[in-house]
């Protein structure tokens, strides 16, 4: 893991892209769900922009073909996400993954709590772009999420050695997504 003061420095640097941007170098929590450096990583926040989940056209879920129109685009301070159902969403940050790094992203606790579980896939070495989150709602309730606050915290690990092969090598099929991004082949 990398420790705390020398991924700060590695995401702040005015020589090269930042890691992370915005960055916010303390953790934010007055009056909001946090966001902002922890301990042992970064806690980000989820834009004002939705793809909610309707089965409004009793399609099928298909990761090969996934019709768009499964989703109704939402965008605002709050999200509803309807009960048993999930929404995606993009996070506020741009990241730019080292070579030498790879992330877990983890839902936050306060949104677990209520039932509510995000769900990201790791951040590849040379990875960048905007995340694109999964917020299940597993309860039988209407759900609330809250644009521009935490979400989700980012875990970071540092290996002593490059990877073989980094996510930009290998061309991965989701490197610099801007939007919310649905399943690709």
């Amino acid at each position: 893991m990398i420790k705390n003061d020398r991924w700060i420095r590695m995401m702040s640097t005015e020589r090269e892209p930042k890691m992370i941007e915005p960055f916010e170098e303390k953790q934010v929590r007055a009056g909001c769900i946090s966001y902002g450096v922890s301990s042992y990583g970064y806690d980000i926040r989820i834009a004002d922009e939705f793809k909610i989940f309707t089965n409004v056209n009793n399609a099928i879920v298909d990761p090969k073909e996934f019709d768009n129109k499964s989703f109704v685009d939402f965008k605002g301070d709050i999200c509803i996400i309807p009960p048993n159902s999930f929404a995606l969403g993009r996070s506020v940050e741009f990241f730019r993954i080292p070579r030498k790094v790879m992330t877990i992203c983890l839902g936050k606790s306060t949104y677990a709590r209520c039932g509510i579980i995000t769900n990201v896939t790791p951040f590849e070495p040379e990875w960048e772009g905007y995340v694109t989150l999964e917020i299940s709602n597993t309860t039988p309730l209407p759900a609330k999420i809250y644009a521009n606050e935490g979400i989700a915290q980012v875990l970071f690990f540092e290996s002593d050695e490059e990877p073989e092969v980094s996510y930009r090598d290998k061309h991965g099929k989701y490197q610099s997504q801007v939007g919310i991004t649905l399943p690709r082949l």
